[in-house]
């Protein structure tokens, strides 16, 4: 019989890891927890629930899911999830006979993601169906090496399958806030490195060249108008307004507030290096808030690839 593995990266995610091991311990009961240390409950409650929990070191998703896919054997097919996501019970189903149908011709598999805010769900701007790929054959896949917006890259046939996956993380505003401005650092400092460009990343799914080339479209767009075109499109063209007033606010936060973040940083930093004469790494460093090792462990995966 064929068997899945799931992968779960957490750190201090009690609040959501018991919820999301209700569902996925109907899947398999070989469940891989990948910690960065919790100082929390999260590993006594993983734990409990029966998983399998391993620690390292936290420097990016990528790596860290990397490093936990190593170290899986005798397990035929690979799910990745996040501790504040959960399955549809119609996924659930699709999962269980997609693997007991063992379609030779097919690698990887994209999962629908629907995003719940402020535990209001999210249904238009655009945002509902995005297809992510969440399920692969055991060496048939990885996580490209980035520090945002990383996507699994499969090697062969990816079909999609019925049902959802939803992203419902219970915490507040202000912590989706600090985590994104987080975030603009790293994909700010990614942009440095392709040079404001949008690659197409091969094997990623239909869904996710598609995103990656409305991405290179949006960075062709002059910088003042770019964030600000993104919202009226998703708020008014792709109906964001009938989400209501939540749907305002992630709209809004995530479509204009967030990009408009990291554009202006990305053009702070520009003018930042052309300036100075410091160490570049050091400057990157400082402007982004992004540690030293971080930055170096990123140019040595370039130099490697």
């Amino acid at each position: 019989m064929m068997k899945i593995a799931v992968v779960i990266l957490t750190f201090n995610e009690q609040i959501h890891i018991g919820s999301c091991f209700e569902i996925v311990m109907r899947l398999s009961d070989c469940v891989y927890v990948v910690d960065s240390f919790s100082s929390d409950n999260t590993v006594k409650i993983a734990e409990a629930c029966g998983a399998k929990v391993l620690f390292r070191k936290f420097d990016s998703h990528a790596a860290q899911f990397n490093w936990g896919l190593a170290q899986i054997k005798n397990c035929d097919w690979i799910v990745r999830m996040d501790a504040d996501e959960y399955l549809t019970p119609e996924l659930q189903y699709s999962i269980t006979e997609t693997v007991q149908k063992n379609d030779m011709s097919v690698a990887g598999y994209t999962f629908k993601r629907r995003i719940f805010f402020l535990g209001r769900k999210i249904n238009y701007g655009g945002i509902f169906p995005v297809e992510i790929v969440r399920m692969f054959r055991l060496g048939a896949g990885k996580v490209e090496v980035r520090l945002m917006d990383e996507h699994v890259v499969v090697e062969g046939s990816i079909d999609c399958m019925d049902g959802e996956i939803i992203d419902d993380n219970k915490r507040s505003l202000t912590w989706w806030i600090e985590k994104h401005n987080r975030y603009s650092s790293l994909e700010v400092y990614e942009m440095y490195l392709s040079r404001g460009e949008s690659d197409i990343i091969a094997d990623s799914g239909v869904a996710t060249k598609r995103r990656h080339k409305l991405k290179f479209l949006y960075l062709s767009l002059p910088v003042s108008l770019r964030a600000l075109t993104l919202f009226l499109y998703r708020y008014f063209f792709r109906l964001g307004f009938l989400d209501g007033f939540y749907g305002f606010l992630f709209h809004f936060y995530q479509g204009y507030w967030y990009r408009f973040l990291v554009d202006s940083k990305y053009v702070a930093l520009i003018e930042a290096i052309d300036a100075a004469d410091d160490d570049l790494e050091s400057l990157i460093s400082s402007n982004l808030g992004i540690p030293k090792e971080t930055i170096k462990s990123r140019m040595e995966n370039i130099s490697e690839s």
